[in-house]
């Protein structure tokens, strides 16, 4: 049976999150380690005793996941690594699992993704929108409609399931989408609590520096494919892997579609690997006769 493993994206934090790999683990101590010496301070005393607040702090949220995402698969006895995929961020840890980057140099990529990010939402003001109960197609032609008739960046972010599409966009250009959205048809369309418009053309800023990062990295070809989010299907030269890294930042996470590919190249079974329950929560809408599971 085909086995696929996925890595949950930002949001999934919370506190206390990877102090149970630290206690029982000598491996994930020595991870945890080098990560504050990596990033010149402790994040496992942010992750194992700080606030909710706390993790919600850009040079922590991000790493934080990535960190527990590689402890928690390091605690699989004999994974069989047949494809990987992670949402957004995830994506860097799927990349680590399958041999593709180094963690050292997967985890400064990620330190340089969330400060990038960082500063191009404080370069211009934007938010995202959770869209739900209306067809992707629809939510697609109102944001195409938003954005000729008032020149406001409005574009879809995120296919997380049939039925739940994430929006991202300048403030004006959400608060327009949402009540379009809902005039359309969607049983809801709220504002998010996120501080920018993740993927989309807002992050281009970002996109920039971080590009010169990852071309500055070894990438090596992975041990398994790793279903990308920007094209939702296998990817194996690394070449194209880095530009597909590159692209994800301002282009959108093709999640639905990502697994459906999955499916269709034989996967039967699949683990999300990390903090939190959100990937395995998805498959009722996007492939419910999968075998779903969890390692956290």
């Amino acid at each position: 049976m085909i086995q696929a493993y996925l890595f949950p994206g930002q949001g999934s934090q919370y506190p206390g999150m990877g102090k149970i790999h630290y206690d029982r683990n000598a491996f994930a101590k020595r991870i945890f380690d080098q990560a504050n010496e990596i990033l010149g301070f402790r994040i496992s005393d942010v992750m194992f005793g700080g606030s909710a607040k706390d993790l919600r702090s850009t040079n922590v949220t991000q790493p934080a996941i990535f960190l527990h995402s590689v402890v928690a698969f390091k605690s699989i006895e004999h994974p069989s690594l047949h494809m990987v995929a992670g949402h957004s961020l995830g994506e860097f840890t799927a990349l680590t699992v399958n041999a593709t980057l180094a963690f050292a140099d997967a985890l400064r990529l990620v330190c340089i993704r969330a400060e990038a990010m960082q500063k191009a939402c404080i370069k211009t003001p934007s938010t995202m929108a959770a869209v739900l109960g209306l067809e992707d197609a629809r939510v697609e032609e109102v944001c195409a409609a938003i954005r000729e008739e008032t020149g406001e960046v409005v574009v879809p972010a995120n296919y997380n399931c049939p039925g739940q599409l994430v929006v991202s966009g300048t403030m004006k250009g959400i608060e327009i989408a949402c009540e379009r959205l809902k005039a359309a048809g969607a049983k809801r369309a709220l504002s998010l609590p996120v501080g920018g418009a993740f993927h989309s053309p807002l992050m281009a800023p970002a996109r920039e520096e971080l590009a010169a990062a990852i071309h500055a990295t070894p990438f090596h070809r992975g041990t398994c494919p790793v279903y990308q989010n920007v094209v939702a299907k296998g990817v194996t030269e690394p070449d194209e892997i880095r530009q597909h890294l590159i692209d994800q930042l301002t282009g959108p996470v093709l999640w639905t579609q990502t697994i459906r590919a999955m499916v269709h190249d034989g996967a039967m079974r699949f683990t999300e690997v990390g903090p939190g329950k959100v990937l395995q929560g998805l498959f009722g809408k996007i492939h419910p006769e999968a075998v779903v599971s969890g390692v956290e």
